[in-house]
């Protein structure tokens, strides 16, 4: 690829981020996903970034897959599968800006709908006296319409933007999975999904030769990321995990769909 020398500085950063949001705050994906997006037009970034963070994902399921919580997996890979076949037809249809303003207005409702239930459930807590329900009975009792809906935007915004991760994010927290298994689930989940979009990618020509060499050039900045996120885990806490989490993915949202 010909790039300019800052163009390479930023892709060497984007690289390193992709790494860290594998193994630490997995917020840091929007981070990447904004940082290619600068250096390269938007659907030749979403083909270009994909080896990356199959990479990514290989490094974290080897780290975190002792974790995985495959309850949850069970639900959302069926229908995150739709999600991708209806974000390949999508690609024919929607121009760069409509993509990015369709999946910040969806990531921001589900960023809303989580604050709105979390906020409810405090209150009945505090009214009733009662706790809130364990990790298993939450996602046993959660609405069947939640892991549909959340598997069908992850499939489809993960094709046209690689943007998934804020989705994600809120699905797990919607679960209340600790760190661990929140990253353990996201890891495996990803691998699978990735792995299940190249012959999309490849197909649409979104992913070349060329893309591959860069992309190997860039894989020891994204293990350096991904260590470097090994090391932030395991110095923060729950609390602040989840609200920096949280933080990120409404930022992402905001920032998709105002451009």
């Amino acid at each position: 690829m010909n790039l300019e020398p800052w163009q390479w500085a930023l892709v060497v950063l984007g690289a390193f981020l992709v790494g860290v949001a594998k193994t630490g705050i997995a917020g840091f994906g929007i981070l990447f996903v904004a940082v290619f997006a600068n250096v390269l037009p938007a659907r030749q970034a979403t083909g270009f970034v994909l080896p990356l963070l199959i990479f990514g994902d290989l490094v974290a399921v080897a780290s975190y897959r002792r974790h995985a919580a495959w309850r949850h997996l069970w639900r959302l890979f069926p229908w995150t599968a739709l999600g991708v076949i209806l974000g390949s037809l999508a690609l024919g249809q929607l121009n760069d800006a409509a993509t990015r303003r369709l999946i910040g207005g969806i990531v921001v409702a589900m960023f809303l709908l989580h604050v709105w239930r979390k906020w409810s459930g405090s209150a009945k807590v505090a009214e009733t006296g009662r706790t809130l329900p364990e990790p298993d009975d939450w996602a046993a009792t959660a609405p069947a319409w939640f892991a549909i809906t959340a598997g069908v935007l992850a499939g489809f915004t993960t094709l046209v933007a690689n943007a998934a991760g804020p989705v994600m994010i809120l699905y797990l927290l919607a679960m209340r999975l600790p760190k661990m298994e929140f990253l353990g689930t996201g890891a495996v989940f990803f691998l699978c999904l990735n792995l299940f979009k190249v012959p999309f990618m490849a197909g649409l020509g979104m992913i070349t030769p060329t893309s591959l060499l860069t992309n190997l050039l860039l894989a020891p900045a994204v293990l350096a990321g991904a260590l470097a996120g090994r090391w932030i885990i395991q110095r923060i806490n729950q609390q602040w995990f989840e609200l920096t989490a949280l933080v990120l993915t409404f930022a992402a949202g905001l920032k998709l769909f105002f451009g």
